[in-house]
């Protein structure tokens, strides 16, 4: 039986881990000919990091996948318990990193190495966060969850909609971020000039 829930996780994993590693590619690259355009992509991308995935993705996993994991695969607690903490620090990393995004562009190459090396070590803690969620949870959910679960996980999950994904058009709020990031990156993240 396909759960929508799962499907929906998946996806937003997908398009989370896309925009990170298109993030490191523009951070790779630099600011170029073109550090008004760089930063403010960069900022935009940590903004939908922050505003989506903390905000509407993590809270329904630590809410109503989590617990119910934890409940029927005891086995899964200490994992549990490590993603929980990883969802409790990741808005502050995110602000971390927005600070520190600030700051190389007010102030200069003297910042980039600071922000450079912890972008480098969030996106890694956030990729190994998705894989654990993948790998561990999601699979004993499926063995574990009764129907009225599912129901429920499916319901809640649904509201999502990330336009990230590619299958939601963005919600009117959003529109503008959206189009922001698309417009103003460079190939091959987005339609802007190299």
């Amino acid at each position: 039986m396909k759960h929508t829930s799962l499907t929906i996780i998946r996806d937003e994993h997908s398009s989370l881990a896309a925009m990170l590693q298109s993030m490191r590619l523009l951070v790779e690259r630099g600011p170029g000919d073109h550090p008004e355009r760089f930063f403010d992509v960069l900022r935009a991308m940590l903004f939908y990091i922050d505003e989506f995935p903390e905000r509407l993705h993590h809270p329904k996993e630590s809410e109503l996948l989590f617990p119910r994991v934890a409940r029927k695969a005891p086995a899964a607690a200490e994992t549990i318990e490590r993603l929980e903490r990883d969802h409790q620090s990741g808005e502050r990393l995110v602000r971390e990193l927005q600070h520190l995004l600030l700051a190389w562009e007010l102030l200069g190459e003297s910042r980039r190495a600071a922000f450079t090396e912890a972008f480098r070590k969030y996106v890694d803690f956030y990729l190994e966060h998705m894989r654990i969620e993948e790998q561990v949870i999601l699979p004993e959910a499926e063995q574990q969850f009764s129907d009225a679960d599912w129901a429920e996980l499916d319901a809640a999950f649904e509201q999502n909609r990330d336009p990230l994904t590619g299958k939601y058009p963005p919600d009117p709020a959003y529109e503008r971020l959206f189009t922001r990031i698309v417009m103003k990156a460079p190939a091959p993240i987005g339609l802007g000039e190299d």
